[in-house]
C-alpha cells in the first residue's frame, strides 16, 4: 500500500509533464469502446442540430464536430467535449461552428446566441480560442467564460483571457471582469469593466453550473469503479451516466466548486484527508450532496462538505484536522 501511495503522490505532481491525453478507450453497455475527439457532443437537451440534422440522446458519444460543421439549437441545449478537461455548453437558439478541433490549437466561433466554457484542465501546450464577432479570445486558465454574439462580450467569471486587439496585440481580462467586442480601433482603447457575478448567473450559468455537478459525479463515480484499460488522463465513456466523463492526474475542483478526482481514487482515501482539508480551507465549496456521496461511496472514510468541508475535510477534515476524524483517515 505504501508504494502505491508513493506512486500516486508521485502522478499528482507531474501535471504539466507533457500533453496530457485526450482519448482513451472504454467499454460502454454494448462493451464497444468509444473514443472522444474535440467536438464530441456530450449531451443534447431539446432541439439540438449538426449541420441541420436533429440529434438525439443516441448521438450523444457518437457524433462529432468536424471542421466548418455547426452545431445549433433551438429551444434546447448541448456540450461538446474540447481539450481534456473543456467543456463548450450552447443555450438556446445559438450556433457554434468548429474552426480547428487541433490540440495544440482548439477554436471554435460563436456565430449566433450564447455560449458558456468551462475550463477545468488547461496546459502551456494548449491553445484554446474563442472567436465572437471576429474577435478572437484566448482563455489561459481554470475557469468559466460565456460568451454573447448577440450583442458581442466576453465575461470572465473566473479565470483569465486575452483578447486580440491588434496584430498579435492581446489585452488581458481577469475574474470578474467583462470586455465588450467590437471593432479593432475600439478595442485597442477600450478596456475590461467589473461586472455584477449575481446579476449575470442567469439560466445558462446556472445550467452550466448543473452540468458540472453531474460531471463531477461522473467523475467520482468513474475514479472509483473503473475497471477498463487506463491510458492516463482523458475522457473516459461512463456507461452510468451515458457520456463521456474526465479524469486527470489528481485532485481539482471545477469553477462552480465541484470535486474531480484522479484514476483509483476509491483505493486511497487517506489522500482525502488531505487534499479535504486543503482544500476544504481554501475554497469552502458550497454543497453537502457531494460531499456525503463521496463518504458514502467510500465507506465512510472521506468525510462530506459539511461546515465548510472540502473534498474530504468536515470542516477542517486533513490529515490532522479534527483528530482525523472529520474527515481523513486514522
Amino acid at each position: 500500500m505504501k508504494n502505491r501511495s508513493m506512486t500516486l503522490l508521485a502522478l499528482l505532481g507531474l501535471g504539466l509533464m507533457g500533453s496530457p491525453l485526450f482519448a482513451a478507450d472504454a467499454a460502454d453497455q454494448g462493451n464497444q469502446a468509444r473514443r472522444a475527439m474535440p467536438g464530441t457532443v456530450n449531451y443534447v437537451e431539446g432541439a439540438v442540430y449538426l449541420n441541420g440534422s436533429q440529434l438525439n440522446a443516441k448521438d450523444v458519444g457518437n457524433a462529432t464536430l468536424e471542421p466548418g460543421q455547426e452545431v445549433s439549437t433551438g429551444k434546447g441545449k448541448a456540450e461538446i467535449l474540447l481539450t481534456p478537461g473543456v467543456f463548450l455548453r450552447l443555450d438556446d437558439n445559438s450556433t457554434a461552428k468548429m474552426v480547428s478541433p487541433d490540440l495544440a490549437l482548439t477554436q471554435v466561433e460563436l456565430d449566433k446566441g450564447r455560449a458558456g466554457v468551462e475550463v477545468d484542465e488547461i496546459h502551456d501546450q494548449n491553445d484554446l480560442q474563442v472567436i465572437d464577432a471576429n474577435v478572437t479570445t484566448r482563455l489561459n486558465k481554470r475557469g468559466y467564460y460565456e460568451f454573447d454574439a448577440n450583442q458581442p462580450e466576453a465575461l470572465v467569471f473566473n479565470g483569465e483571457a486575452h483578447v486580440e486587439v491588434g496584430d498579435n496585440k492581446w489585452r488581458e481580462i481577469k475574474g470578474h471582469h467583462e470586455l465588450a467586442l467590437t471593432d479593432e480601433a475600439a478595442l485597442a482603447k477600450e478596456k475590461p469593466v467589473d461586472f455584477n457575478e449575481n446579476d449575470a448567473k442567469d439560466e445558462l450559468y446556472n445550467w452550466s453550473s448543473l452540468r458540472s455537478e453531474y460531471m463531477a459525479e461522473a467523475n467520482n463515480q468513474m475514479a472509483a469503479e473503473y475497471d477498463g484499460p487506463y491510458a492516463g488522463p482523458g475522457w473516459y465513456w461512463d456507461p452510468w451516466a451515458y457520456n463521456f466523463a474526465y479524469m486527470g492526474f489528481g485532485p481539482f475542483a471545477s469553477p462552480f466548486g465541484w470535486g474531480f478526482y484522479p484514476f483509483g481514487w476509491g483505493g486511497y482515501p487517506i489522500y482525502g484527508g488531505f487534499y479535504g482539508g486543503y482544500y476544504g480551507n481554501h475554497y469552502r465549496y458550497n454543497g453537502g450532496h457531494y460531499g456525503h456521496v463521496i463518504a458514502h461511496r467510500s465507506g465512510g472514510n472521506f468525510g462530506g462538505f459539511h461546515n465548510g468541508g472540502g473534498f474530504a475535510g468536515g470542516g477542517g477534515g486533513g490529515f490532522h484536522g479534527g483528530g482525523m476524524g472529520g474527515g481523513g483517515r486514522r
